[in-house]
């Protein structure tokens, strides 16, 4: 799927890294039973992407712990592997 993607988007962002403790600070809301992922555009207009904890009726919870800054691949692509070549 990821070869795919970036076969058809040559130029696109490929990835991106969000960290531990943004994660986890997500998922330990008291309500949250996931995590949902959206597509979204920066500042810059750069495509990102937006975490938000998830409650057990499928409802975003928006008023708590969201992830909105990521380090963008390329430039920071980590090793070369089946995902990112």
């Amino acid at each position: 799927m990821t070869a795919a993607f970036r076969a058809a988007n040559p130029t696109a962002i490929k990835a991106e890294y969000f960290g531990k403790k943004i994660i986890n600070l997500i998922l330990e809301q008291e309500e949250c039973v996931g995590i949902r992922v959206y597509n979204g555009l920066d500042a810059s207009g750069v495509q990102s992407n937006v975490l938000v904890g998830v409650d057990s009726d499928g409802n975003d919870i928006v008023n708590g712990a969201l992830g909105d800054r990521s380090v963008k691949s390329p430039p920071f692509s980590g090793a070369t592997n089946s995902l990112n070549s």
